[in-house]
């Protein structure tokens, strides 16, 4: 890991110039109920409400937009589960940029139509017999296309990370000195960008990501030093955050900037997607909803601590969002 060529404090300060104009700065909201419950001061970042629905269009832009003219004209191809997908489909439409879109065949409706509407090429596979890293090359080198991928990229990472570079500079605003923040994980480029801005500008904040049950890799790479594989690709509702593993990057700066990583089960998600819809008023998908349960199911003690969690997207198919209202 020596060689990695890691991004840094400056390099997600130059994402944030990139990317304003285009991404929404989206606010920081004080969950009272909540806060209430836990004896805490518990805010959210709710990525549910960027550009595409999900924080991943501020990697996708900023990465993009990086591309020479030459770069541009060959196009470019992603893998994603839809999130990803989406914000280089729209990145993409923004700067007049080809884009083909490498997705599993079950993604929800909603993102598949949503990244063949922004104007991409969408090409479905199936996630537990295809490997969408080779299909997403293939395809690169038939066509000469850039890939773009959905988080072990240097942009990437840097364009994640201005959702804690915004978080931090509103809690702030408001006297606010953040003692936990708290993310999503699956390949780890949100939590990993987000940690390179929280330790530069609030280095006393503890960081943690959740993952789902059965889907821990992080989790595990981390205790055990080296990269872990799920076992499975599939088995989850969190559809947005069922990578395979996560990258030498992410891995790298997750290991030294997390104070834990925590699970929650698909039950637990669809309690906390049925209380951002009740108390928040706000459409949470699985995946970007862990973050919530972990706390709704008292994964972490709080007590008197002020904390920021991420909901990171908001792209839900119609029958999962029934049934966790029904729940």
């Amino acid at each position: 890991m020596a060689d990695l060529k890691l991004p840094g404090f400056e390099d997600v300060l130059s994402a944030a110039e990139k990317i304003s104009g285009h991404a929404v700065k989206t606010p920081l909201l004080k969950c009272e109920d909540l806060s209430e419950k836990l004896s805490a001061e518990i805010y959210v970042k709710p990525e549910c409400l960027q550009r595409v629905g999900a924080f991943k269009f501020r990697g996708a832009f900023n990465r993009l937009c990086r591309l020479n003219e030459e770069e541009r004209k060959r196009g470019v191809v992603a893998y994603s589960s839809g999130n990803h997908a989406q914000g280089v489909a729209c990145s993409a439409k923004l700067l007049g940029i080809d884009a083909t879109i490498v997705m599993p065949d079950d993604s929800p409706k909603m993102k598949l139509e949503n990244t063949s509407n922004y104007g991409a090429k969408v090409i479905t596979y199936d996630r537990d017999k295809e490997n969408r890293e080779e299909l997403a090359n293939k395809i690169a080198n038939d066509t000469g296309a850039i890939v773009v991928p959905s988080f072990e990229d240097f942009y990437i990472i840097a364009g994640q990370g201005t959702v804690a570079l915004e978080a931090v500079q509103q809690a702030e605003d408001r006297g606010v000195k953040l003692d936990i923040f708290m993310s999503p994980v699956g390949g780890g480029g949100l939590i990993s960008g987000c940690a390179l801005a929280i330790k530069a500008l609030s280095p006393q904040t503890d960081i943690y990501g959740v993952e789902p049950e059965g889907f821990n890799d992080v989790q595990r790479s981390i205790e055990n030093g080296k990269i872990e594989c799920n076992p499975t690709n599939s088995g989850s509702i969190c559809d947005a955050i069922l990578t395979p593993y996560p990258g030498e990057m992410t891995l790298h700066i997750m290991s030294n900037n997390l104070k834990g990583v925590l699970t929650v089960s698909d039950e637990e998600v669809l309690k906390a997607m049925k209380y951002a819809w009740e108390k928040l008023k706000l459409v949470v998908e699985p995946g970007a909803s862990v973050a919530l349960a972990a706390l709704l199911s008292n994964k972490l003690d709080v007590s008197g601590k002020k904390i920021c969690l991420v909901l990171s997207g908001g792209n839900v198919d119609e029958e999962n969002y029934i049934k966790a209202l029904s729940i």
